[in-house]
């Protein structure tokens, strides 16, 4: 299987503008921008791209590994925050937080445990195996 995305950038760095493209089309010539990189601005950058895609892969992973243990999930919400360190130039750290309903028969430890392994079989947390990932899960109504 593979997936391909594009990017494409006109100009310098501080006024210059790129788009972001996705195989899918789901993002189709995204802006993306000094602005909106390091500043405020409309359209994407490159770290929200990223903790949209570890959210997204961690969250699949806690569905299927709750499926396997013969648990239906209610909702399950990801909130990935990427730590970039501008002045060292490097992304520091991703913390993700998951909360979800509780779910028949399943203690709010074991809840934990399956999703401290959710984490660790999240491709994109085995993508980035250099960083530091956090998970804090609320598990509660």
């Amino acid at each position: 299987m593979k997936r391909t995305a594009q990017a494409v950038w006109n100009g310098d760095i501080k006024n210059g503008k790129g788009a972001i493209s996705t195989q899918s089309g789901v993002l189709e010539n995204t802006q993306y921008s000094f602005n909106t990189r390091f500043a405020e601005g409309i359209g994407t950058n490159p770290e929200e791209l990223l903790g949209a895609a570890h959210a997204g892969c961690f969250t699949m992973a806690m569905s299927l590994a709750l499926t396997q243990l013969g648990f239906t999930p209610g909702a399950l919400h990801t909130t990935a925050t990427v730590f970039f360190d501008m002045g060292k130039g490097l992304i520091e750290a991703i913390e993700l937080a998951l909360q979800a309903e509780p779910i028949d028969g399943l203690s709010e430890e074991e809840f934990v445990e399956i999703a401290k392994g959710a984490k660790a079989n999240c491709l994109i947390s085995k993508a980035l195996g250099g960083l530091d990932i956090s998970l804090t899960t609320n598990y509660s109504k």
